[in-house]
C-alpha cells in the first residue's frame, strides 16, 4: 500500500495525460480541471459487497417496475401509494413518454445509486441516478495505471478485478439490440464527460458517434462511418440529457440531438440506454417512496436503507420541516450533482426565516433530511493522511438479469468542513476495492 500512496503523484499525472478530467461550466464559460485521485483505496469487505448487492438489486428492479407503471397502467397511483399530483409535476416525467415500453421492458440499464456508510456502520442511500449516471471509467482506468505502478499490492491483496465493467456493458446492450450495431452518443469534446464516452466506446467496441454522424430513415436510426457508409443501429447509449435527444419531440432548439429518434424508439426500432422520462424515478421527491415501492412491487422489505427524509408537501413533514431547518440539509429536488443542497445549521437567522417561506410557498419543489454523520476515509494531503467525507457510487446494470459491479465509484470533498463530495464541487475519488473473500 505504502508504494502505491508514494505514487500518487506520477498516477495523477499519468491520469492527466490521459486525459482523466472533468468539466465545468460556470458564468458561461467551459473549464476542464483534473479529477484529483487519492491512492489510499476504499475497502469493502466480501461480506459487505455481498449485502450492498442484493439491497441495490432489489432496488433497481423495484425503480424499474415503477417507471413501466407510470408510464402504463399507473397502478401504484390509482392505488394511493404515491400522491398523483406528486408523479405528474414531476419535472422528470414526460408526457411524451407515455405508452411506450423499450425493447425487454428494461427503462434503467444503467443505474448510479449514490451512498453512504454512516458511523452507526448502517449503510444509507442518498439518491438514485438512472437518467445518464457517469464516472465508471474512473476507477477502471485508475485501477489500471495503479496496477501499474505497483503490481505486488494487487498480487498480496484478494480483490476483485473491476476490469469486467466494459463486458458488463457491452452485454447489456446486446441483450436490448433489436438489431444493427451499438453506439456510444456523446454531445462533443465539451462536455464533461467526454473522457468516460470515448473510454467507454474504445473499451466496449462500440461506434462513439456525435449527432451529425446519426440520422433517422423510413422509421430507422441509421450510423453514417468514416468512409460515408451508413449501418443501422440497434441500441444507442445516449449521454445527452432527455430535452436535448430530439428537437421534433422536445427542445425545438436542441442542435445535439437526433431528429425523429423518438419515433424510431416508440415504434420499437431501437434501443436507447437509458431509457427517456426516467428521471420521474430519480427526482429526489420520489427518493421518500422508493421503500413503498419496494414492499408494492416485489411484497418485500427494503434491504437497504434511505436517509431519514421528510417531504414539506405533506403537512405534518412541512410541520416538522420548519420547526427544525436549522439541523437538517434541504435539497431541491430537480438539481443534480451537489447544487441545490443546503445545510440549515450554515444559514443566518434571516436566510433560515427566508428558506422558510420558500419551503412553504413552494412544498413540491424541496425535500429535507437528517444529516447523516457518514465515515470519514483517509485521504494524503501532502505527506499527512487526514480523514474526509466520502461516498459511494454504486452501478447497477440490468440486462437479461440485474448485476452489481464490483467496484464503485468512491469521492471524497478536499474541504475538512464540507458534506458534499461532488466532483462538479470540486471533491476526488478513490478506488473501490471489493474483497473476494
Amino acid at each position: 500500500m505504502r508504494e502505491l500512496i508514494d505514487h500518487t503523484e506520477g498516477i495523477n499525472r499519468l491520469l492527466a495525460r490521459y486525459g482523466v478530467k472533468f468539466g465545468l461550466y460556470k458564468n458561461g464559460t467551459f473549464h476542464e480541471q483534473l479529477f484529483p485521485f487519492d491512492a489510499i483505496p476504499r475497502v469493502i469487505p466480501h461480506e459487505d459487497f455481498l449485502y450492498l448487492e442484493k439491497g441495490l438489486i432489489q432496488r433497481v428492479d423495484a425503480l424499474n417496475l415503477f417507471l413501466k407503471d407510470v408510464y402504463g397502467d399507473k397502478k401504484i397511483v390509482k392505488d394511493g401509494v404515491i400522491p398523483e399530483e406528486f408523479v405528474f409535476s414531476s419535472s422528470g416525467y414526460l408526457p411524451e413518454c407515455e405508452g411506450i415500453v423499450p425493447p425487454k421492458g428494461i427503462y434503467s440499464h444503467i443505474s448510479g445509486i449514490d451512498l453512504v456508510l454512516g458511523k452507526d456502520g448502517e449503510w444509507y442511500i442518498l439518491e438514485d441516478n438512472l437518467r445518464i449516471p457517469s464516472g465508471a471509467s474512473y476507477p477502471m482506468i485508475a485501477r489500471e495505471i495503479c496496477r501499474q505502478a505497483s503490481p505486488q499490492t494487487f498480487r498480496k491483496n484478494q480483490i476483485v478485478d473491476n476490469r469486467n465493467y466494459a463486458v458488463m456493458l457491452k452485454k447489456m446492450m446486446d441483450y436490448v439490440n433489436v438489431g444493427g450495431i451499438s453506439v456510444i452518443m456523446t454531445p462533443g469534446r465539451y462536455n464533461a464527460a467526454y473522457f468516460e464516452h470515448s473510454f467507454l466506446a474504445e473499451r466496449t467496441g462500440c461506434e462513439l458517434a456525435m449527432c451529425s454522424d446519426l440520422f433517422v430513415e423510413k422509421n430507422f436510426l441509421y450510423y453514417r462511418d468514416y468512409r460515408g457508409e451508413k449501418k443501422r443501429v440497434g441500441a444507442i447509449y445516449r449521454r445527452i440529457s432527455d430535452e436535448y435527444l430530439d428537437p421534433m419531440t422536445f427542445l425545438p432548439e436542441s442542435l445535439i440531438g437526433v431528429p425523429n429518434i423518438m419515433d424510431v424508439y416508440r415504434n420499437g426500432n431501437v434501443s436507447i440506454v437509458n431509457a427517456p422520462g426516467n428521471g420521474v424515478a430519480d427526482d429526489k421527491g420520489i427518493y421518500y417512496f422508493v421503500p413503498k415501492m419496494i414492499k408494492y412491487y416485489l411484497d418485500q422489505e427494503p434491504i437497504l436503507k434511505n436517509a431519514p427524509t421528510y417531504l414539506p408537501f405533506y403537512e405534518e413533514d412541512r410541520k416538522y420541516v420548519l420547526e427544525h431547518l436549522d439541523k437538517l440539509v434541504v435539497k431541491d429536488v430537480a438539481e443534480a450533482g451537489g447544487y441545490g443542497v443546503i445545510f440549515g445549521n450554515e444559514l443566518s437567522k434571516e436566510k433560515l426565516e427566508d428558506m422558510k417561506k420558500l419551503i412553504e410557498k413552494e412544498s413540491r419543489r424541496f425535500i429535507a433530511q437528517e444529516v447523516i454523520d457518514f465515515q470519514d476515509l483517509d485521504i494524503m494531503e501532502g505527506d499527512k493522511k487526514v480523514p474526509r467525507k466520502a461516498d459511494l457510487r454504486a452501478f447497477v446494470l440490468s440486462g437479461e438479469t440485474t448485476k452489481v459491479w464490483a467496484s464503485g465509484l468512491t469521492r471524497f470533498s478536499r474541504n475538512a468542513d464540507s458534506f458534499v463530495v461532488n466532483s462538479s464541487q470540486g471533491g476526488g475519488f478513490k478506488d473501490t476495492w471489493v474483497l473476494s473473500q
